[in-house]
């Protein structure tokens, strides 16, 4: 349901700006904690913490050009998700080196991997963290209130949000007993999707956009959530995860044969 009552285009325009800002600055940060603890990886810690900046900034900048429901809403709702990310993305990776993803670009390279960071990884993460998160910034600029669209979208985000967060913590528990070393996780979420944290964070960018759809503007973001979803499903996501998964882990393939790859669906019958 679009709704006709305004939106702030000048101050969203300003606000464009301010949210590039905020991008801008996380990212510099993190590449200087980064370059100072000689690991790289720090970036997905920033990634849902970059998100967080970009919600409250465009908060504080939308102030009497937005409905306050729906900005005090969409900050929360991303403050959630990415604090919650960003937590545990820290958490995991405490104690542990540079992540092989990175390693491998950085042998690729003739730079050093500081400045290969500063020049090529995280200009490319600020871009897209700046892109999916247009939606975030148009919502904070819609003048209509929230209504049973609103509720509706909300209520997907919770059902992606509940995806990702189970997902992570069955997978952990699943890792931290020495009993399934080299075993495959089909327990759980895991058991109907082999990536229900990627299917959570991706209905978590669809509902954020149906909040913002509900203008023009707001319906103009869709390849936002569109990107988030392709780089997760066939993008650095999950092909990027599950390379070389069966040799690492036996009776992988059997588990890909039966069991969905991105979206929840009963288990296939074996054959």
């Amino acid at each position: 349901m679009i709704a006709a009552s305004g939106f702030s285009g000048a101050r969203f325009a300003t606000g464009l700006l301010v949210s590039a800002a905020a991008v801008v600055v996380v990212l510099l940060v993190t590449w200087l904690v980064g370059r100072a603890i000689g690991r790289f990886n720090v970036i997905d810690v920033a990634w849902g913490l970059g998100f967080v900046a970009v919600a409250v900034v465009s908060f504080v900048w939308s102030a009497g050009h937005g409905d306050t429901t729906r900005r005090v809403l969409v900050t929360v709702l991303v403050a959630l998700w990415g604090l919650r990310l960003g937590g545990y993305l820290a958490w995991r990776s405490r104690g542990q080196g540079e992540d092989p993803r990175y390693q491998e670009i950085f042998d690729r390279s003739t730079r050093r991997a500081a400045m290969h960071a500063l020049l090529v990884i995280y200009p490319a993460q600020a871009a897209a963290m700046f892109f999916i998160s247009l939606p975030v910034q148009v919502a904070m600029y819609e003048r209509s209130g929230p209504n049973a669209w609103t509720w509706i979208a909300t209520a997907i985000w919770a059902v992606g949000f509940g995806f990702e967060t189970v997902g992570d913590y069955q997978l952990q528990r699943f890792r931290s007993d020495p009993a399934n070393m080299g075993r495959v996780m089909d327990r759980g979420l895991w058991h109907f999707t082999r990536h229900p944290n990627y299917f959570g964070d991706a209905c978590v960018w669809w509902g954020i956009w149906l909040i913002a759809a509900q203008s023009l503007p707001g319906v103009l973001t869709l390849l936002s959530p569109v990107a988030m979803t392709y780089t997760l499903a066939k993008g650095t996501g999950k092909p990027t995860l599950e390379k070389g998964m069966a040799e690492r882990r036996p009776g992988y393939n059997d588990y890909v044969a039966r069991t969905s790859g991105f979206v929840p669906l009963p288990p296939r019958a074996k054959r």
